[in-house]
């Protein structure tokens, strides 16, 4: 394989509005992110990708874009950015920009002169009459925020799709000049520096039709937009046109994708693509239903992604998930959980993923009533179940939206114990978490040389020196359902990582001739591992 900076360096995930602010308005911004680099440098991560901080009405925090070549005020300027490109690459980190071209906001310049039916623009989106005289929307999909896909213009007597928020449009990539635009952002920013897109909801930027899709509880209509063979054939033309010709990664969110289309989307396409299958675990096929989480299931979804896929995007957090410490382990044993996750992620065959705050072991929030939740599609969702549910108790309406309120990853990060978790002076713009902060921070994780903090620092630095876990392939052993042991090797050398997935105290099978290099639970001695403790992993470098 050959050496590819993203395949030796961990992405870490940036949501900049809560990261850091430097100016005491309650709001993260660029000069924030300035400030920690050092921070991060020291951790050891090669990538930063951060969430959109283009120009926006915020109605998603960022995800409707109004002006995809300038920086919303709350975030910075265009200067700053440079500054921060620049100050990442003294570091020998590179910048990741969040690419959002499925929608565009409602206020950007393209929509509000799409209005105009004369208006070349008109066609960028999908204006469509209704049907029943105009008076219902023009087909019957559904808005993944839920309800109807279409919202009706008065003004212009038409529906426009939108596939997530009303203020989330579609564009309509059958139109020339829609994938010349797009392409002129990618061109602007690689330019700039950045070293390439984590691309949002990409897998469903082309529609076959718009026709009536088969009537489901979730989702109706997306077999005439997900995973379409036009997609391919957009996503194959910015590869040609731009991402072949810039030193530059590219990672799909691809929504609802199993392994072999996975392998479509990443010939000549895009470098990488999330999966999420694993992320899901607890969640039924109606997303408001929650199942039982079960380690030895992870273990199966883990196995049949890295034995069938060269590469993989290794992940157990991002802006959208709950914090994986509770959801994977126990808040009882929030730092062996934790260590366990942080040992997947570094040894697993792929380019591994940490988001901001899993490096220190963040938890989830607590919501007492819906008015506590900023997440949009919280709120929508709320009332959704409300009227399909109406005889539902509070407490069960809550407890089913509070399984897809993107609120919890999205509290301020914890750098010390301070009001506000030293994230900002001001009170910030989304609810914080003081009595998580208490538990854990930035600050007492750099004091303490057994935190979660020093094992992921410390597994970074062993990826980075053992080029055989980055390169390297990996075979997995049989053993218990709850746990999880593997080979990663090439060559000249081989480690072996070994796993405990549950809570249980489970007896070792794994005596391997050589040398533990990093345990969980500070073992030294290969002997003394008769039983595998709770959460337990280490890492051993074979003779």
């Amino acid at each position: 394989m050959e050496k590819k900076f993203y395949l030796e360096n961990v992405v870490y995930q940036i949501y900049p509005r809560s990261f850091c602010d430097s100016n005491g308005d309650g709001i993260g911004d660029i000069n924030g992110i300035i400030s920690k680099l050092d921070y991060l440098q020291d951790l050891g991560v090669g990538i930063l990708w951060l969430s959109p901080i283009y120009k926006s009405p915020l109605d998603d925090i960022g995800y409707d874009v109004s002006d995809y070549m300038d920086i919303h005020p709350d975030y910075g300027t265009l200067a700053d950015m440079d500054n921060l490109i620049s100050e990442a690459k003294k570091r020998g980190m590179r910048i990741v920009m969040d690419l959002v071209v499925n929608h565009t906001s409602d206020e950007h310049a393209w929509f509000i002169a799409s209005k105009d039916i004369n208006s070349p623009y008109h066609k960028f989106y999908y204006w469509r009459k209704g049907r029943a005289n105009n008076k219902k929307p023009p087909n019957n999909w559904d808005s993944m925020f839920s309800g109807s896909a279409w919202k009706y213009d008065k003004d212009v007597d038409m529906w426009y799709l939108h596939l997530y928020g009303e203020k989330q449009v579609d564009l309509d990539y059958h139109n020339e000049e829609v994938i010349q635009e797009v392409e002129k952002i990618l061109k602007f920013w690689l330019d700039r520096g950045v070293y390439g897109f984590r691309c949002d909801v990409i897998n469903q930027i082309y529609k076959t039709s718009l026709a009536n899709g088969r009537k489901r509880l979730y989702m109706t209509g997306k077999e005439h937009y997900l995973n379409q063979p036009g997609n391919h054939l957009i996503l194959k033309r910015f590869y040609d046109d731009v991402f072949s010709k810039y030193d530059c990664f590219t990672v799909g969110e691809t929504y609802n994708i199993d392994i072999n289309e996975t392998k479509k989307f990443v010939d000549h396409e895009l470098t990488m693509c999330f999966n999420f299958e694993h992320l899901n675990l607890e969640r039924a096929k109606i997303p408001v239903f929650k199942k039982k989480y079960r380690p030895a299931t992870l273990k199966k979804v883990i196995k049949k992604w890295q034995e069938n896929l060269d590469w993989n995007t290794n992940v157990f957090e991002n802006h959208d998930q709950h914090r994986s410490i509770e959801r994977f382990g126990s808040l009882d044993y929030y730092e062996e959980s934790g260590k366990m996750l942080a040992m997947l992620l570094l040894t697993l065959r792929g380019t591994p993923y940490i988001y901001q705050g899993e490096e220190i072991g963040m938890a989830d929030n607590s919501y007492a009533s819906l008015d506590e939740i900023n997440d949009i599609s919280a709120h929508k969702v709320y009332a959704q179940i409300k009227k399909i549910f109406p005889f539902f108790s509070e407490k069960k309406i809550m407890e089913m939206v509070d399984l897809n309120n993107r609120d919890h990853s999205r509290t301020p990060m914890q750098w010390d114990d301070s009001m506000y978790g030293g994230f900002s002076t001001s009170k910030p713009w989304i609810k914080d978490n003081p009595v998580d902060c208490q538990r854990t921070n930035v600050k007492k994780a750099l004091a303490d040389p057994t935190s979660l903090f020093h094992f992921y620092k410390e597994l970074i630095r062993i990826r980075k020196d053992n080029p055989v876990l980055s390169y390297g392939k990996i075979r997995f052993l049989p053993a218990n359902k709850n746990v999880l042991a593997y080979y990663r090797y090439d060559n000249n050398d081989s480690f072996l990582v070994v796993v405990n997935l549950a809570k249980k105290k489970i007896k070792n099978a794994f005596y391997e001739d050589g040398e533990i290099v990093l345990s969980s639970y500070q073992r030294k001695d290969l002997l003394s591992l008769d039983y595998l403790m709770p959460y337990e992993c280490y890492l051993v470098k074979c003779k």
